[in-house]
């Protein structure tokens, strides 16, 4: 089976590569392109496609696939709020995801950041590259014996919790489905957690009920001189919002590895391009504000579970095996 990838960058290729010897019935093809109706409709003898975060996987894309002879679609990342899934069954095409690559991975970028802007390390940094060396304005606080609220604890949420456990932090909890693992971890109301937390963390998917649950009206539930922090999926924060709270001086810090309209930077190199709407520029502007490009699962150890969970995801497909990754 041959299968084209769509916006694959040189480190897929390496990570793919590295152990597609392993898989005699599976050809790659890579392609730069991003997946949308337009690009899709270039495929021509590939049984599978595989795509990331950023791609267009809508009705529109699954009915070009369908008429191209797609039959498999591989979603080399966890989320897949991108893909409309009932259009792909009606297509007849399976689609196929890597539910837990790497959650340490995220879990570690999500505390890194809450440290950074905890102790203000981008501005530190800045600072002594220019040879100032004072300390003005660079007081920090401790996370030991502080309480951390974590919003979703699945994989990833489970890992941010033990690393908080391990910093000396009390453990809030909020999921709809606890997680019986966490025998550590006090489950509470939405509301509680937002109140009694110096540090929150996000990990959730985007969904209905999760869009836009960072908002004005959380926001104010929020103890002053909190930590906000999001891995997960921007439009879990309003983003007019969101700098609403800054500007009335609620957070210590907000580290950010996603958010609202990042879909045209993901990945994308824009240092000599005029933006004509940038949100990251936009919440940049404030010191206490630090923003990573969508990197919480970017190791080495993440990269290669996704290569391998993806080729067998491939593999089991073509043997007509249930990986249990199916979505649909």
């Amino acid at each position: 089976m041959k299968i084209t990838f769509f916006d694959a960058k040189g480190y897929d290729k390496e990570s793919f590569d590295a152990i597609i010897g392993q898989y005699p019935d599976l050809e790659l093809e890579y392609w730069s392109a991003e997946l949308n109706p337009k690009s899709a409709s270039y495929v021509t003898d590939s049984e599978a496609v595989c795509a990331f975060v950023n791609a267009d996987a809508g009705a529109m894309t699954m009915r070009v696939l369908e008429s191209r002879g797609v039959k498999l679609l591989l979603m080399r990342c966890a989320g897949y709020n991108n893909v409309d899934l009932t259009a792909a069954s009606e297509c007849g095409i399976t689609v196929m995801h890597v539910p837990g690559y790497s959650p340490e991975a995220v879990a570690e970028h999500a505390m890194a950041l809450a440290s950074a802007v905890s102790r203000h390390i981008h501005k530190a940094y800045i600072r002594v590259r220019e040879n100032n060396f004072s300390l003005q304005g660079l007081v920090g606080v401790n996370f030991h014996s502080k309480t951390a609220g974590i919003i979703g604890t699945g994989k990833i949420g489970a890992a941010m919790a033990r690393i908080c456990r391990g910093y000396g932090m009390r453990v809030l909890g909020y999921d709809m489905y606890p997680n019986k693992d966490l025998d550590f971890v006090e489950y509470v109301t939405l509301d509680e957690l937002l109140s009694q937390s110096d540090l929150i963390s996000l990990h959730c998917p985007l969904i209905k009920e999760t869009y836009h649950m960072i908002n004005i009206y959380t926001i104010n539930k929020m103890k002053d001189g909190v930590i906000l922090v999001n891995t997960s999926r921007g439009g879990l924060i309003d983003t007019d919002d969101l700098v609403r709270g800054i500007r009335e001086h609620k957070f210590l810090g907000v580290g950010l590895d996603v958010y609202e309209e990042e879909h045209d930077n993901v990945f994308e190199n824009h240092e000599d391009d005029i933006m004509m709407n940038s949100t990251p520029s936009r919440l940049l502007s404030f010191p206490n504000v630090i923003i990573t490009s969508h990197q919480g699962f970017f190791t080495e150890e993440a990269l290669g579970a996704i290569a391998s969970t993806t080729l067998n995801n491939a593999k089991g497909f073509l043997a007509g095996e249930k990986t249990g990754t199916e979505l649909n």
